[in-house]
């Protein structure tokens, strides 16, 4: 059974940091890529950070200079650094890992930024 987990969401306030984890189980996920999506309330799960199998990251604009996505392929787990916290950033974050063709997906985790 694929699992992914997350781990790390609460509350902020503004500026503030705060770090996410998503551990996968049941498979390894080295071969594909992994990343973030989040999603606010009334809006679409729009794309935060992904990294490939070797490493190369890509963010979402809004996001470029505050997030760091990165994974440990030993630990089977994707992690998500946010700094520089704004209100807009309060969303559930939810990961992701492509496995042989498919894309799962963790439960979600809430984060909220306080102004």
């Amino acid at each position: 059974q694929v699992q992914l987990v997350e781990s790390g969401g609460g509350l902020v306030q503004a500026g503030g940091s705060l770090s996410l984890s998503c551990a996968a189980s049941g498979s390894i996920f080295s071969r594909g890529a992994m990343g973030w999506y989040h999603q606010a309330p009334g809006k679409q799960r729009e794309l935060v950070a992904a990294i490939s199998s070797g490493g190369s990251t890509n963010y979402a604009d809004s996001v470029k200079g505050r997030f760091t996505i990165s994974r440990d392929n030993a630990k089977n787990t994707v992690y998500l650094q946010m700094s520089s916290l704004k209100p807009e950033d309060t969303a559930v974050y939810y990961c992701y890992g492509d496995l042989n063709g498919m894309r799962y997906w963790g439960q979600g985790t809430q984060v909220t930024v306080s102004s």
